[in-house]
């Protein structure tokens, strides 16, 4: 797939036992090294430190000491570094910077201490870190937010951090063992007119205790208005995003007022914080929050209201670029006499690219806003700039069904050619295996979408001398529409860069190509041609909706033409196996004809509203009852991926040994804090003696551990195929043996047709390891229905991932989708 890179490992020898009275401690030199590494979009690691690490093979760094040879054959061994004045650790020389990719800088540090003790640990520009071995989530983007609480145990504390550039590294004493923290407050702006009497806005509560955190609450006070919120449990040592509410029904004028938050633990008061909270008239540009389906979290979406509000105007959909904030976009527009104009949040200014869990945001803020403004369906319009041009054209491809017309604006199409922080998508590959990982990202490839355009006008703006997203993206998508797309429009701006004022985004002619667009109705649509990746991502175009694949995740295409004079559907399709059909537009008792390929079917319509499904198997078509809930469906479709997506609860095991307990919690609590900062996101994490079906009803669950050390497996797993032990995966009839396995996979809930488990395990410690990065987070990253991998995978990539693939459309194991290094 990808070579193997090299990153920047620094390592610091520091004594800092004279500064013990004081709150903040500042790492200021240390030694460096560049080390064979790969983090990318995809599912396959490479991290020469880390299997050192994990194996006992790491020795303690020492200037001047050798590690090992680099991609050009030539000596590594350890050299030192200092901070600046900002405290940034940086290397004496200058590093080769086509190396500092894909996770950026590894720093080891040292810390030693006279007791054992709880800390905060602050970390900028890192991708994340190790503690005395056990996995933290890192700030890649320096959002200087993050602090991540520890126990310090008495003595030598290790610290291994893979950093980008710039890393700064600090350890901080906190007087309070839990506290408010408002640096990464999630807050609606108060509307004046609106009602405002019940608000939500959310903040960090941070426990460096040694215990779980329960039943406490959060009391707002705004201009006398008194609110108190219960909380969700706060696992020990800890932080978790919470949501609150308060009532600000008594702010009557445009101004800033203070929120006073009181944290109560039975009535005791734990901590105070002010926050501040804008009112604004209803012609301003403001937020408002929600609770997100994803994982029930508090999320937000910015508005730029139509200067003359009413009904059935247009909507505007827009989608901001990497590192910029939802409000900040909308006000980069002026408010508009024929439309309202929203900016959702991607969950955070670079999030996950307007991919995965952006995506969802995006409709989840698109269906809000329809409740919300009423617009008229026909009227509804997508654009965005820079990253939120590609998520212009990622969900322009994905949805064609959901815009009259879409406006890139200094965008790139794919993560494959522009992959910003993350790396790349790569685009091909021999290996077998790296082809099914491939393949479970097919969604993101835009140009293999690219006939869904012709289904709304699209307009391109690109400055023509942008050097951030190139010209030649614009112009590749220019080529790429020109050889079908009658109706789109293209303007290079002489000389602008990759921001040249508010009309890079707020741009009039853009704008007036909309205004004579619009989505044509359901009944209007006789002709469909449609293409997707993923029936779980995008299934549904006008009347015809596609329910199942014949070779999961590859390309489906249908292409229908329908005379409702004659009463006759004809077409062809490819990679569909279950088609469901609206038959609305056909009066009761209509003879309807199919030609379907190369089957010919007729049907009588019951009622004005009938709907079928049709079938295809052996190469012929056929009628169908509704398929079981149990089936692959749109709701419930698989990837691994998937199981993030509906309000998923992490369950780690407690059941087996003390080394086994530990990785779990710990594993669960590191994808809650990569969660966090990802996704702006909140989850609960539960032992799987308190977890039942009952309890936590309709909810996802991420399985940590094994079926030796989670009890939850038994309830959850009884029938899946694939079963992890601490003797070896199996896999139907297939036994993959050894203590270094770990797994990732999807299984369905039973009688619960929208909800999936997804397990992250691993036979031993080793295989465990093998299981800790967490690049399902990284935005377009392809992962198939299971993967099973050793630790060794580390060191050779591919060559040591056993298995992958996909289960079939009714959740059994189909030799044709998976794929073995064994075979």
């Amino acid at each position: 797939m990808k070579e193997l890179r090299y990153s920047l490992v620094i390592a610091l020898v520091f004594s800092t036992s004279h500064l013990f009275s004081q709150d903040t401690i500042y790492f200021k030199k240390g030694l460096m090294i560049s080390a064979p590494a790969h983090y990318g979009r995809e599912a396959i690691v490479t991290d020469e430190l880390a299997y050192r690490l994990y194996t006992n093979e790491l020795k303690r760094p020492v200037e001047g000491e050798f590690f090992g040879k680099d991609e050009d054959g030539k000596d590594i061994s350890w050299q030192p570094l200092v901070a600046d004045s900002l405290n940034r650790l940086r290397p004496l020389t200058r590093p080769d910077r086509r190396r500092r990719r894909f996770g950026g800088d590894y720093i080891y540090l040292t810390y030693n201490s006279d007791k054992k003790q709880p800390a905060l640990l602050h970390v900028k520009g890192n991708s994340f870190l190790f503690l005395n071995g056990e996995l933290h989530t890192g700030d890649p983007y320096s959002s200087g937010w993050l602090y991540i609480p520890v126990q310090l145990k008495k003595g030598l504390n290790e610290l291994f951090i893979r950093g980008y550039f710039q890393t700064t590294a600090s350890l901080i004493f906190p007087k309070k063992q839990v506290s408010i923290n408002t640096e990464d407050a999630t807050l609606p702006f108060v509307v004046l007119t609106h009602n405002n009497n019940l608000l939500h806005g959310a903040i960090v509560v941070l426990n460096t205790s040694g215990k779980e955190l329960k039943n406490l609450q959060i009391k707002s006070n705004i201009e006398g208005r008194e609110l108190i919120t219960p909380l969700p449990a706060i696992p020990s040592l800890a932080s978790r995003k919470i949501s609150f509410d308060f009532d600000a029904g008594d702010v009557s004028k445009k101004d800033t007022y203070n929120c006073n938050l009181t944290l109560l633990d039975k009535g005791k008061v734990i901590d105070q914080k002010i926050i501040s909270i804008e009112a604004v008239d209803p012609s301003d540009h403001y937020s408002e929050t929600f609770t997100s389906d994803i994982d029930g979290s508090l999320q937000y979406y910015a508005v730029t209201p139509q200067s003359t509000p009413h009904d059935n105007a247009a909507l505007f959909l827009s989608v901001h670029g990497a590192g910029v904030e939802a409000i900040g976009q909308a006000r980069a527009y002026h408010s508009k006499d024929w439309g309202t104009l929203v900016a959702a949040t991607n969950r955070r200014p670079r999030g996950f690219n307007w991919e995965d869990w952006g995506r969802l945001d995006a409709l989840e803020v698109l269906n809000i806003a329809k409740k919300e403004f009423h617009p008229d369906p026909q009227h509804i319009y997508l654009t965005g700039h820079s990253m939120g041009g590609h998520g212009t054209w990622f969900l322009g491809a994905t949805y064609p069904d959901k815009w009259a017309a879409i406006g890139a604006c200094s965008g790139y199409p794919t993560l494959k050619e522009y992959g910003s922080a993350d790396g790349l998508v790569p685009d091909s590959s021999k290996s077998l295996i790296e082809q099914v990982l491939l393949r479970a990202g097919n969604q993101s490839d835009v140009i293999k979408l690219a006939h869904n355009y012709k289904a709304f006008g699209v307009y391109i703006l690109h400055g023509d001398s942008d050097k951030v997203v190139p010209v030649k993206y614009a112009r590749q998508m220019r080529k790429v529409l020109g050889d079908f797309q009658a109706d789109f429009s293209y303007y290079e701006y002489p000389g602008g860069e990759h921001w040249f004022g508010n009309q890079s985004v707020d741009w009039k002619p853009l704008f007036d190509f909309f205004k004579w667009h619009s989505l044509p109705v359901d009944t209007a649509v006789n002709s469909i041609d449609f293409t997707t990746a993923s029936p779980g991502i995008s299934a549904n175009y006008h009347w015809v909706s596609i329910q199942q694949q014949i070779h999961p995740l590859e390309l489906s295409h249908i292409q229908l033409l329908r005379n409702k004079l004659k009463n006759n559907i004809s077409g062809a399709t490819e990679n569909i196996h279950l088609l469901k059909m609206a038959l609305n537009d056909f009066n009761a008792g209509s003879d309807v004809n199919f030609e379907l390929d190369n089957s010919s079917l007729h049907y009588k319509t019951v009622s004005n509203d009938d709907t079928i499904f049709l079938l295809h198997k052996n190469n012929q078509w056929s009628f169908a009852d509704r398929p079981s809930s149990y089936a692959k469906n749109p709701q419930r479709y698989g990837t691994f991926k998937e199981a993030f997506n509906h309000k998923m609860i992490f369950v780690y095991g407690t059941s087996g040994n003390k080394q086994e307990n530990e990785w779990n919690y710990n594993k669960a609590t590191y994808d809650a804090e990569t969660w966090y900062y990802r996704g702006n996101g909140a989850v609960a994490i539960i032992p799987d003696k308190e977890y039942s079906i009952e309890k936590y009803a309709g909810r996802n669950v991420i399985i940590y551990g094994n079926a030796s050390s989670n009890s939850a497996w038994k309830s959850l797993l009884a029938d899946c195929p694939i079963t992890v032990t601490r003797s070896g995966i199996k896999v139907g009839d297939k036994t993959f043996t050894g203590d270094d396995l770990g797994a990732y996979f999807v299984w369905p809930m039973k009688n619960l047709p929208s909800n999936s488990i997804g397990v992250i395990a691993g036979t031993g410690i080793n295989g465990m390891n093998a299981a800790n990065p967490n690049q399902y987070f990284a935005g377009a990253s392809g992962f198939p229905d299971f993967m099973i991998f050793r630790l060794g995978m580390l060191q050779s990539g591919a060559n040591r991932v056993e298995m992958a693939g996909f289960f079939d459309n009714n959740w059994k194991l189909a030799p044709e989708e998976m794929v073995s290094n064994t075979n």
